[in-house]
């Protein structure tokens, strides 16, 4: 796993954050699917680097390989 990730109990509730800060994986990747800039999201979260939002979308990347998610077809 990156090592610019933690997962720690004791850290907002054992959410994923970036190494030595409070800011949540989910936070990062909110404001990447809505299309801010790495600027963009540096400026409002000034303790990360490009680097960590890097890190970011590859743990994400990571974790998806090992989700299944439930597929229905519909008839059209």
């Amino acid at each position: 796993m990156n090592t610019r990730i933690e997962i720690n109990p004791n850290i907002c509730h054992g959410n994923p954050v970036i190494r030595n800060t409070r800011v949540l994986v989910s936070n990062i990747l909110a404001d990447l699917a809505a299309g801010q800039t790495y600027q963009f999201i540096i400026e409002n979260y000034p303790n990360i680097t490009q680097n960590d939002i890097s890190a970011v979308l590859e743990f994400s990347s990571e974790l998806m390989q090992f989700e299944t998610i439930p597929f229905e077809s519909q008839a059209v």
